[in-house]
C-alpha cells in the first residue's frame, strides 16, 4: 500500500505530497495543464481536479499549485487519498522514456562547512574547472542541474567548482530532513547522464578568463601580489570548506583589499573572522604593511 506524506511548503498554494521512495531517476517535471502532462499518466488524472493549476513532480514528491477557488485544508487528503489509489491500482507517474544513456556510477557524499546554512556534496568526478555561482533559477540557463535543484522549495544559493556542489539552504529545514534527498538526486542526475553545465558557458568562460589574465597583466603590483597571495594559499583552504574567494579590488589610498564570497563563504557567520584572523593578517604579514584591510563587498 502506497503512503503519502502531505508537507506544506513556503508558497500556501503549492503542498507536497511525498512518497517513502523516489519516483523519478534524475529529472524533475512541471506541468502547467493536461497537454502538458503527456509523459504523466498521473498528472494528467490530477489536472481533472477543477482546483489543480501546475503539477511538479521531482524526487519523491509530487507538487500541486492550486487556483484559489479552494482551500488546501478542504481538499488536501482527498487529493492524497487520489494519489494512493492511482499508484495501488498499478498507475504509472512518469512514462519513462527509452535510449537513455547508460549510468556511469558515481560516489557522492556530503561535507560540513562553517556555514550551517551550507552542505557541500562531493563528486567522484571533476565536474567543473572554473568556480561557478547561482542566486536564483534565472541565472541558471547555463547549467540545467543548478536549475533542477532550485526547484527543491528549501534550496537557496548554488555553488559549483571542481568537484563539488554547495547547496545552501533556506531556515525552513534542517539538513537532516532534506540532505539524504539532495545527495541522491545529485547521484542519479549525474549518472543518469544529466547535464551538470552547458558547453556554452565553458566557452564564456574561456573568455572571460583571458579577459582577467589581460587585466591582471595592467593591475599595479600590490593588486598582482594580493591575487597571487588568494590563488596559492587562501582559495585552496576556503574550496575545502566548499566556498570560494575571489579578488575584487585594491585602494592604495586606504590600503582596502575588496573581496567577493562565493559558495559556503556566503553568508557564513565566520566569515567576518575569517577575513580579519586569516586573511587580513597573512596579506599584512606577507605584503609586509600593517595597514591592509580586507572586507567582503557582500558580506
Amino acid at each position: 500500500m502506497t503512503k503519502i506524506s502531505i508537507k506544506e511548503t513556503q508558497n500556501p498554494t503549492i503542498l507536497k505530497f511525498e512518497f517513502e521512495d523516489f519516483i523519478t531517476e534524475n529529472e524533475s517535471y512541471e506541468f502547467k495543464n493536461i497537454d502538458e502532462a503527456k509523459e504523466s499518466p498521473l498528472a494528467q488524472q490530477l489536472f481533472y481536479l477543477p482546483f489543480v493549476k501546475t503539477v511538479y513532480i521531482s524526487g519523491n514528491f509530487i507538487g500541486i499549485e492550486r487556483f484559489s477557488i479552494v482551500e488546501w485544508d478542504d481538499v488536501k487528503d482527498a487529493v492524497a487519498e487520489q494519489i494512493e489509489k492511482f499508484i495501488d491500482n498499478g498507475g504509472t507517474i512518469i512514462n519513462i522514456q527509452e535510449n537513455k544513456p547508460k549510468k556511469q556510477p558515481i560516489t557522492v557524499y556530503g561535507e560540513t562547512t562553517p556555514n550551517p546554512s551550507a552542505l557541500k556534496f562531493v563528486v567522484s568526478r571533476m565536474l567543473t574547472k572554473t568556480a561557478i555561482e547561482f542566486k536564483n533559477i534565472d541565472q541558471t540557463a547555463s547549467s540545467p542541474l543548478a536549475k533542477e535543484l532550485f526547484k527543491f522549495p528549501y534550496v537557496k544559493e548554488i555553488f559549483i567548482d571542481e568537484n563539488y556542489i554547495s547547496v545552501t539552504k533556506y531556515e525552513v529545514n534542517n539538513w537532516e530532513e532534506i540532505t539524504l534527498e539532495l545527495r541522491t538526486f545529485i547521484k542519479q542526475y549525474i549518472e543518469n547522464g544529466g547535464t551538470v553545465l552547458d558547453e556554452s558557458l565553458i566557452q564564456t568562460i574561456e573568455k572571460d578568463e583571458k579577459t582577467k589574465d589581460a587585466n591582471f597583466d595592467s593591475l599595479d603590483e600590490i593588486s598582482q601580489k594580493i591575487i597571487n597571495i588568494l590563488e596559492e594559499y587562501v582559495k585552496p583552504a576556503v574550496a575545502a570548506d566548499g566556498g570560494n574567494i575571489a579578488f575584487d579590488s585594491y585602494e592604495e589610498s586606504t590600503k582596502t583589499v575588496k573581496v567577493i564570497l562565493q559558495g559556503a563563504c556566503s553568508g557564513c557567520p565566520s566569515s567576518t573572522f575569517t577575513l580579519k584572523s586569516g586573511i587580513e593578517n597573512m596579506l599584512k604579514s606577507m605584503l609586509n604593511d600593517e595597514k591592509i584591510n580586507v572586507e567582503a563587498i557582500n558580506a
